[in-house]
């Protein structure tokens, strides 16, 4: 680590896990090697200036904006100087953002890693008691948001022990007309590659969420090892999709992967499957990151939309069933790229690149990571045996002044908190989470076990799968099922599933309860929420 820092406020650097905590970091490539000094902004946008770029497409919105890489140079310094000028922002803050997906965000974003300061990007449905709890524990003293989603930002300083400052940004707004004023010119900040530029904060699919932070050198980390070796795109691609930039594997997909080869970034506000797929035909995007959920729903109109201009499509945020997997490329002629990545990893660290796919597996460590499956005590696993994953490599997990530290990150690796199992030729293949293991009658039940068989009928929109209570067997498995239009929610619909689940998988692994509800929790990025639903399972 380097002892250079360029941070003059040192909340983070003095919250960082002791460096026995923290887990091994491998830089065993040439790509993943970074100078001391570094400011991931340079990398991702003035380079592509200063070697003659600046007039190439940097992003688009689905309104008409386009902006070149200059143009989002400009904006970038005009905006950070006008947070250090007029707010008095120092290396070292936090500043938290709220905002949908769009360039203008993009910028902020950016602008507060090019001052020195470190991003705090929010999903925009949380509500003011969800964003309290992130103000009080990153300390927040400024806050930039969408004039339109402003409410909440209000309500959270009322309630809050330590109001922060808001700028609201948007027509109309004294931020966004003292940016359009202020110079753009702007000299990034000096900092090193250790100083953290990004908190991330956990989705919440296991509960209270935990704070990750992330370096310079972190941001361009997974750019050189899933984007450059996985990923595999170009400069002439445009990259679209719909994760939000507050979850990660959003800001790195739609951000960060686009930026730092010189392509074009499409960002949508509204970013629904239908919206994706218009947009799609509309600016002909060649690469596209969302869930398996939208890849299921896009299907249905797969076959009458222009989906041509389509190269690489990737899945991650939960679990792709091969059902998806196999419907997407039947209706497509495209395979579904899948992944595995964690907010304390900062994105993906397991997949394969085309031509090295294998149907059912989530594929290999990225290069530059190592991942292994270890049992309860640690110890290696051998091949076809489920146990935990642990992964290592350029990026790791950093908890903000978090005992769960000792938890996620054990003899330097990272614990996950997947159970995954890995064949003879290296490739993982995902289990379930591993709080999502029902024991039913002496029998481990993987959760998305069932729930890809129950996907592949077609009376089931969504489901999730939890255990429930039952005085017989101790727990048994529950399914909550959301239908397709045309079903009923009958018991006669219940004895087909269960019927069909048998057929497919294991007779034991059945649902031998079905509740058919309107909607499924989940996180704002669409992760479905089991606790929520083991939560509900306990309930009766």
């Amino acid at each position: 680590m380097s002892l250079y820092t360029a941070h003059v406020d040192r909340f983070a650097a003095d919250r960082l896990p002791p460096p026995e905590a923290q887990p091994t970091f491998l830089f065993n490539r040439p790509e993943l090697i970074y100078p001391e000094r570094l400011n991931a902004s340079v990398e991702l946008v003035d380079r592509h200036v200063l070697a003659g770029r600046g007039d190439s497409i940097a992003m688009l919105d689905g309104d008409g904006v386009q902006w070149t890489y200059r143009d989002l140079l400009n904006t970038m310094n005009r905006i950070a100087r006008v947070l250090t000028d007029r707010h008095g922002l120092v290396p070292g803050n936090r500043v938290l953002v709220r905002a949908s997906n769009s360039p203008y965000a993009a910028a902020i974003i950016l602008a507060i890693m090019r001052a020195g300061g470190i991003v705090v990007a929010t999903m925009p449905l949380l509500r003011a008691k969800e964003l309290v709890t992130i103000c009080e524990k990153a300390e927040i003293n400024l806050a930039i948001c969408d004039q339109r989603l402003i409410d909440e930002m209000e309500k959270c300083k009322a309630i809050s022990s330590r109001p922060a400052t808001v700028l609201g940004f948007g027509t109309g707004t004294k931020f966004s007309a003292d940016v359009a004023s202020a110079p753009d010119r702007f000299e990034a900040v000096d900092t090193s590659r250790d100083d953290i530029c990004l908190f991330g904060f956990t989705s919440g699919t296991t509960g209270v969420p935990k704070c990750t932070m992330h370096a310079h050198r972190d941001i361009l980390a997974v750019c050189d090892a899933y984007g450059r070796n996985i990923l595999r795109a170009a400069s002439d691609d445009i990259f679209a999709g719909s994760p939000p930039f507050a979850f990660t594997f959003g800001l790195g997909g739609l951000v960060l992967f686009p930026l730092r080869i010189g392509a074009t970034a499409l960002l949508l506000e509204k970013a629904g499957p239908a919206d994706l797929m218009a947009a799609i035909a509309r600016h002909r995007v060649s690469v596209i990151f969302t869930a398996p959920t939208a890849y299921r729903a896009m299907l249905a109109d797969a076959a009458s939309a222009d989906l041509s201009s389509l190269r690489i499509c990737v899945s991650a945020g939960e679990a792709l069933p091969l059902a998806t997997f196999q419907a997407w490329k039947a209706a497509t002629g495209l395979e579904l790229l899948d992944g595995i990545g964690a907010t304390e990893m900062l994105h993906i660290f397991i997949a394969a690149p085309k031509g090295k796919l294998k149907p059912g597996a989530t594929g290999l460590p990225v290069p530059g990571y190592e991942a292994k499956v270890i049992g309860p005590n640690g110890e290696d696993l051998p091949p076809h045996t489920p146990g935990r994953l642990a992964v290592r490599g350029p990026t790791g997990c950093r908890y903000l002044d978090d005992p769960r530290q000792a938890t996620y990150v054990q003899n330097g690796w990272n614990i996950t908190g997947d159970t995954y199992m890995v064949d003879g030729e290296g490739y993982f293949w995902y289990q379930a989470r591993s709080d999502d293991m029902i024991v039913s009658s002496g029998y481990n039940i993987a959760g998305p076990e069932v729930e890809s068989a129950l996907l592949t009928h077609p009376a089931v929109a969504e489901c999730g799968v939890v255990g429930a209570a039952d005085a017989e067997r101790g727990t048994v498995v529950r399914a909550y099922i959301v239908l397709a239009p045309g079903f009923s929610p009958d018991q006669s619909l219940v004895e087909t599933l269960q019927t069909f689940v048998k057929n497919e998988i294991a007779p034991y692994k059945y649902p031998r309860s079905i509740k058919f509800v309107d909607k499924l929790p989940r996180t704002p990025t669409g992760k479905l929420q089991r606790f929520e639903l083991r939560e509900m399972a306990q309930q009766g």
